[in-house]
């Protein structure tokens, strides 16, 4: 098994998409690269600490690879602007990529060359690529929170399009379950 670390914007919108994935096994909300030890989600949305809204993406390199789960990550969101998703804005709403390994930091900064050259976006990608840091889970109430709530205003009309962006773009990538 192998983790990813992903950040960009409300980590209800990525879990969501990420635990319909083949080959995913756990997508857990939290928070990394802060300056605080264990923090709440009061403090991170206070944006004093530094951290990024992420998710810990535990999957099977056998049945999707490292580049697959970042291909999905940057198709789901804007990784043209800083510190902002839509209407979330702060420094948690970033887009960040938590290497794991020096193969995933390579891989991160080849895939994001590519799309650059691409010129998929009309601005730069300004995702940041960083070595591993602390995760911290975020608490229970946000874990499978579109699963859990997907009547909540926000889940309706952020993260529900996302998901429908994410399965017709990524149909070969869905679970059996998800289907």
């Amino acid at each position: 098994m192998e983790t990813a670390v992903l950040g960009g914007g409300c980590f209800w919108c990525l879990e969501a998409v990420f635990e319909q994935i083949r080959g995913v096994e756990a997508v857990v909300s939290g928070y990394c690269c802060g300056v605080t030890t264990h923090p709440t989600y009061a403090e991170v949305c206070e944006g004093n600490t530094c951290h990024a809204e992420v998710v810990s993406i535990r999957f099977d390199p056998a049945r999707i690879s490292f580049r697959e789960v970042l291909q999905v990550f940057f198709a789901i969101h804007d990784p043209t602007s800083v510190n902002r998703q839509g209407n979330d804005i702060g420094t948690q709403y970033r887009s960040i990529i938590v290497c794991q390994s020096p193969d995933q930091e390579r891989g991160a900064h080849r895939l994001i060359g590519e799309l650059a050259e691409k010129k998929i976006w009309d601005s730069p990608i300004v995702t940041q690529v960083v070595a591993a840091q602390p995760f911290y889970p975020a608490e229970k109430y946000h874990q499978q929170y579109f699963r859990n709530n997907p009547g909540q205003g926000y889940c309706a009309f952020v993260v529900s399009p996302k998901v429908a962006k994410f399965r017709k773009e990524f149909a070969e990538l869905l679970k059996p379950e998800c289907l």
